[in-house]
């Protein structure tokens, strides 16, 4: 008996116990097991998908909801519709967004350079740095909306990082937190390889989990990577 109990210890020397450290593929399969397809991104068309990255900065999804329906009330979400809309009465149909008078500049200055460039179509053509480049050089758009535009609008192979993804990788061990926006990109995209299908499904995932149970107070008890979770609270994952 204890010639075969060290013979079981040899052959399991160096492996790392199930579950005693998650890698980011790992975390993947786990956040899909436990809430499926998320069917992203809400929004008819690439367009539509564009306004709503823009809108989505700093509020909840059904605010930027509530804007777009505004838009498509008053037949205006087009490019064109948009550029021509008086100030005040864009800023009045994306009140519901939040920094409404902001997210008006911005959405008007997006808008202006899609045209400039001949219409979503012909941007859908041009190579991924090229898009990138160009859209991180409109009023507005930063790494995380660009990317967001890239992937969901036009299906090219960028994953996105969030503040979500920054908490749960960081309360995870599997990041500091705090690395640069490109360094993190980069590190995703290494390691899950290069996949529009995977990337997408993955943000979404980890939107829905920073959300309804990573928060800024975590509900530890109802997490699907507790167990590998070096900081789970255990008096919630007790029940407490």
């Amino acid at each position: 008996m204890r010639g075969a109990a060290t013979a079981r210890r040899k052959r399991t020397a160096g492996r790392p116990r199930p579950d005693s450290r998650l890698t980011i593929p790992g975390v993947y399969h786990r956040l899909f097991a436990a809430n499926g397809r998320q069917h992203w991104w809400p929004g008819d068309g690439a367009f539509e998908i564009m306004v709503g990255a823009v809108l989505t900065q700093n509020t909840a999804w059904t605010n930027v909801e509530k804007a777009i329906a505004n838009l498509k009330q008053a037949k205006a979400l087009s490019p064109a519709a948009i550029v021509e809309a008086h100030p005040r009465l864009l800023a009045a149909w994306l009140r519901p967004s939040g920094y409404f008078n902001i997210k008006a500049k911005r959405l008007k200055a997006m808008c202006r350079w899609v045209m400039q460039q001949g219409g979503v179509r012909r941007l859908a053509k041009l190579a991924l740095p090229e898009l990138r480049h160009a859209l991180l050089g409109v009023h507005g758009i930063g790494p995380e909306t660009a990317d967001d535009i890239l992937l969901y609008a036009f299906q090219r192979p960028v994953f996105v990082i969030d503040a979500y993804t920054r908490r749960i990788f960081a309360r995870l061990g599997l990041i500091a937190g705090d690395e640069p926006y490109e360094a993190l990109r980069n590190r995703f995209e290494d390691e899950l390889g290069s996949s529009a299908p995977l990337f997408n499904e993955y943000h979404a995932l980890i939107v829905i989990h920073g959300k309804d149970v990573c928060k800024k107070r975590p509900l530890c008890g109802s997490c699907c990577l507790a167990d590998a979770c070096p900081s789970a609270v255990p008096q919630k994952l007790a029940g407490d």
